[in-house]
């Protein structure tokens, strides 16, 4: 597991434009290392990045201990392109599986 600071950017695979595949209205966009998601820029300290089964994982984190349940409730933390290309985002209240967005 690679831990990543804010400004490193997010994996290329993650990159880009998405939308969610059961609410084409919602988007979650992957921009070096910021993301933006049901239009909120989710704000973070660092990013563990991470290949596992063949799953590019990446989780968000913050450094203050105190506010990470407060953080887990509120903020997309997960984010997982599995082996066959799924885009998956969640956190401990609900996951959505995107596509990138056309045009």
């Amino acid at each position: 597991m690679e831990r990543l600071e804010r400004d490193a950017p997010f994996p290329v695979k993650m990159q880009g434009r998405w939308t969610d595949v059961e609410d084409s209205g919602s988007e979650l966009i992957v921009q070096g290392s910021e993301i933006i998601c049901f239009g909120e820029t989710i704000s973070y300290d660092y990013k563990l990045v991470d290949t596992v089964d063949g799953a590019l994982t990446v989780s968000l984190k913050i450094d203050d201990q105190t506010a990470e349940d407060a953080f887990q409730r509120a903020n997309i933390t997960e984010l997982v392109i599995t082996p066959e290309g799924d885009f998956h985002a969640y956190n401990v209240k609900f996951a959505s599986q995107f596509e990138r967005a056309v045009g």
